[in-house]
């Protein structure tokens, strides 16, 4: 769902606000719950972090090993 920029500006609605909904019947009510940017614990942290790149401009292996390249 797509909340208007000017009702995120005028309600304080930022990325990771909590909002709550309430159907009364056929209309929709959303308000900003208090604490609204409370983070959430993460269960894993793929994805979290981009590769690195070597000079070719593709990524690393996970496992890749410098010590291997000097013959050690």
């Amino acid at each position: 769902m797509t909340i208007p920029v000017e009702v995120r500006e005028q309600l304080g609605i930022r990325a990771g606000s909590r909002i709550a909904f309430r159907v009364t019947g056929a209309t929709a009510e959303l308000s900003v719950v208090s604490g609204a940017l409370t983070a959430e614990p993460v269960a894993s942290g793929f994805g979290l972090v981009k590769p690195r790149r070597n000079a070719g401009g593709k990524a690393v292996p996970a496992d890749f090993d410098v010590a291997s390249l000097l013959g050690k």
